[in-house]
């Protein structure tokens, strides 16, 4: 596949989230950086750690067979000049599955290079039960 430009952190988060919605491995791994240190973790998973690992684990979930329908909500954003933060719920279903599964809170680091936004960092980990805590975007008091 042919390098792709990133003009916008957005750009690549999107970009990154529709191949996983499509379950399209080669448009996924357009967007990763391909810096060595390179790191991805999937919700209770191990830690990958470079590219042909990264790819390695995408491809066994994709192969798996299952589609999934991918909803990003409570964007948290923390942008520099080289780098960017995104803090989001992802919300994950599975295609022809009714279960309605708890949101995953998911790290996205982005950084700035030749080829515009990429991403270096994936982390993802299951919601603790906090009874809705979670979707109020700061607390309204501090004690």
């Amino acid at each position: 596949m042919e390098p792709v430009t990133f003009a916008t952190p957005d750009d690549a988060e999107h970009a990154f989230y529709d191949a996983f919605s499509r379950g399209d491995l080669d448009a996924l791994m357009v967007v990763w950086s391909e810096d060595e240190e390179t790191v991805c973790i999937h919700p209770g998973g191990a830690r990958f750690n470079g590219l042909a690992a990264i790819r390695e684990s995408w491809k066994q979930l994709f192969d798996a067979g299952m589609k999934f329908n991918v909803r990003v909500s409570n964007v948290i954003k923390t942008h520099s000049a080289l780098i960017a933060v995104h803090s989001v719920l992802q919300h994950i279903s599975v295609e022809g599955d009714d279960t309605i599964a708890p949101p995953l809170i998911t790290t996205n680091i982005y950084t700035r290079g030749p080829l515009g936004w990429q991403l270096l960092v994936h982390h993802t980990s299951p919601a603790p039960d906090t009874n809705g805590l979670m979707m109020q975007e700061s607390p309204r008091t501090v004690h």
